[in-house]
């Protein structure tokens, strides 16, 4: 068995036809069909319930299809890594995140990430944990630290931390007079919301806190970063909701107040390849376990 014969295998399972798999692949039906009978031979199993239309699996095959398609991401992303190390002539190590984790413990983690690997070359790029999920299956980043639960054989993930949410006040906001706001509070607030896009995202993640209380948020607007609904928080335009960490972005025209409901959290959740049981990924794993540990006992965010 090669990994062509998986590729032609998921190709007719995903298409569900044999004759628009072999157009898919660029090869004739029957030497297609010659190649999966002898795959079935070879596993001693039957894959194919024939003659079904449209081409159905049977147990078997969908068993092998779910792991097929794991042994070829497994093998694409050793063909992108490779080529990646070929082409920088040294080690990359390269990181994703999204903006609100630049303002708490991510700073620390890469300083001594470096510090550990001296020879190796870091960068940081901004991304959404959407984007994320493809950038690390496509090998493109070797980690990522995200804001969104998601479910994925290909990928491991641990939750770091679970932030408590602060609303952003401008400078006159009635609600400053209080140390903490309740979520009924702002409730009829109109509400700066971001990112606007790609979506499922933070902005979700506020959403549904109005949704579980049978409420429907007024939305100002929706802006893609994290800093542009901060500038228009300091206008006047409305309100927005960021995770603890982003206090450390002092603003002379922007200021928090904590959420009195317990439970208005937001995860940070550190992704890499499932497959990546490298040296690097468990130092920076045990890093950023390290760094939010201290946050706990202290009783902060790390800045």
């Amino acid at each position: 068995m090669e990994l062509r014969h998986l590729r032609y295998f998921t190709t007719v399972a995903r298409e569900r036809s044999f004759t628009r798999a072999a157009e898919k692949l660029h090869i004739a039906q029957s030497p297609l069909s010659r190649q999966m009978r002898e795959l079935e031979e070879d596993l001693g199993v039957t894959l194919f319930e024939r003659p079904s239309r449209p081409v159905r699996l049977t147990a078997a095959g969908r068993f092998f299809n779910e792991h097929a398609l794991q042994i070829l991401q497994r093998a694409e992303e050793l063909r992108i890594t490779t080529r990646r190390f070929g082409e920088a002539g040294r080690r990359q190590f390269l990181i994703g995140f999204v903006g609100s984790v630049l303002y708490g413990g991510l700073p620390d983690v890469v300083r001594g990430f470096r510090a550990c690997y001296a020879g190796l070359e870091v960068a940081l790029i901004e991304m959404s944990t959407v984007e994320q999920i493809a950038a690390l299956k496509e090998g493109r980043i070797d980690v990522g630290f995200g804001r969104i639960r998601f479910d994925d054989p290909a990928i491991r993930r641990e939750v770091i931390a679970e932030e408590p949410l602060l609303v952003a006040l401008p400078p006159d906001h009635r609600l400053l007079a209080a140390d903490g706001v309740s979520f009924q509070d702002i409730v009829g607030e109109p509400l700066v919301l971001y990112p606007k896009s790609p979506r499922p995202s933070y902005a979700d993640q506020v959403l549904s806190f109005f949704g579980d209380r049978g409420c429907t948020p007024v939305i100002a607007q929706e802006v893609r970063e994290l800093q542009t609904a901060l500038g228009l928080v300091a206008a006047g335009i409305g309100i927005t909701l960021v995770p603890d960490s982003v206090r450390h972005l002092h603003r002379d025209d922007v200021t928090y107040r904590p959420l009195l409901e317990a439970g208005i959290t937001s995860p940070l959740i550190m992704s890499c390849r499932a497959s990546d049981s490298s040296a690097e990924i468990g130092q920076i794993f045990d890093l950023i376990r390290n760094i939010y540990q201290l946050k706990q006992e202290l009783g902060r965010t790390p800045a």
